[in-house]
């Protein structure tokens, strides 16, 4: 399996060398990744006032398999207090909400222009995922804050920064309304900060061909949060980096909303796993040695402080969503510090899980 990764990872070196034709004026995603050296948006916890313009009504409706890109504006105000004007392009993105049904106001890519030679506030990047309010601020919140409980856990995981957005209605029909949204790090300004690449995607890897403290780390994160929408060998809400051709990749995670830390209303655990509700905790990982999972355990309880404090020290909770996050948090630390429970819940649950609940694809 070894051999077959390397071979793949080569190849994939040699493809990133291959040109890639853009629209005028515009680079293609591809090609323009390569131009964010930087950051530093997402080295601040700083949250971020930002009006965006755009043609409300067509974005909106705008939710085929594939849509299209709407002309927006983005302003904000810089360190000196002028406005800066961004021109940027708006495209809805997602699976399960993009479905109206699901949300009202559907999360976004926002691409940006080339760098010009001067500087904003969001770096030389192309584009960055915005997840945007769908129904209400608070699920907003919750799947940021999960995020930062990641970051705390470990650099191998995506940085978000969140923003409080003025919509404005571009065509002027709209009122304007105020809501919290978050920008997510992309996927190659993570790899760079880990100095890594990213594994391509068709390659099927199982768990056990991956860096085991790491991927051990990734599972009881998802335990943690209540997370079973994900999927290492479809990769699903799952990507993997290489830190060399002579390690095993790492996994990191991303896309919270189907967590029982969050408990969107639209979120279902796939049926598969005989769970009634997200909020329910299963165990999606394997049979790991006594000494890694023995090592994680400990990495969890030395920052159980950090991991709270990412509820308790944010000024936008109100304090029931403080704890609701908190009671969530004791009922992983009773199972984690439990022998009993840690038994049957971790060690037992993995030593079945090969052909159980590892492969299931998840859900969004």
């Amino acid at each position: 399996m070894m051999i077959s990764l390397l071979l793949v990872l080569v190849c994939y070196g040699l493809l990133l060398g291959q040109p890639v034709l853009a629209p005028a004026g515009w680079p293609a995603p591809a090609q323009a990744k390569a131009y964010a050296p930087d950051n530093s948006f997402f080295a601040s916890a700083e949250i971020v006032e930002l009006t965006l313009s755009l043609p409300l009504e067509q974005v909106l409706k705008d939710r085929g398999a594939s849509p299209g890109l709407h002309p927006a504006s983005i302003s904000y105000r810089t360190a000196n207090g002028s406005t800066q004007t961004l021109a940027v392009q708006v495209q809805v993105r997602g699976n399960r909400r993009k479905d109206p049904a699901v949300c009202g106001f559907p999360p976004l890519l926002v691409r940006f222009p080339p760098p010009n030679g001067h500087s904003s506030l969001f770096g030389a990047v192309a584009e960055l995922k915005l997840t945007t309010h769908c129904l209400s601020d608070d699920y907003t919140l919750r799947e940021y804050l999960v995020y930062k409980l990641y970051n705390a856990l470990t650099d191998f995981s995506y940085r978000a920064r969140l923003c409080r957005i003025t919509y404005r209605d571009s065509n002027g029909r709209e009122d304007t309304s105020v809501h919290y949204g978050f920008f997510l790090e992309n996927t190659e300004a993570l790899a760079r900060r880990n100095q890594a690449t990213v594994v391509p995607k068709p390659l099927f890897i199982g768990m056990e061909n991956l860096d085991q403290p790491a991927t051990a780390t990734m599972v009881l994160f998802q335990f943690m949060v209540g997370n079973t929408d994900w999927s290492v060998p479809y990769r699903h809400n799952i990507r993997l980096l290489s830190r060399s051709l002579a390690t095993p990749p790492v996994p990191v995670a991303f896309d919270f909303d189907y967590s029982g830390l969050v408990s969107a209303p639209y979120a279902v655990p796939p049926e598969q796993l005989g769970i009634a509700s997200v909020r329910q905790r299963v165990f999606r990982g394997y049979d790991f040695p006594p000494e890694i999972l023995a090592a994680v355990r400990g990495l969890f309880n030395t920052r159980r402080a950090a991991l709270y404090n990412v509820y308790l020290a944010c000024p936008y909770l109100s304090h029931e969503e403080q704890e609701f996050a908190t009671r969530y948090l004791n009922g992983f630390y009773k199972i984690l510090n439990d022998s009993k429970d840690f038994e049957r819940q971790i060690v037992r649950v993995g030593r079945q899980n090969e052909k159980r609940y590892t492969h299931i694809r998840g859900f969004d």
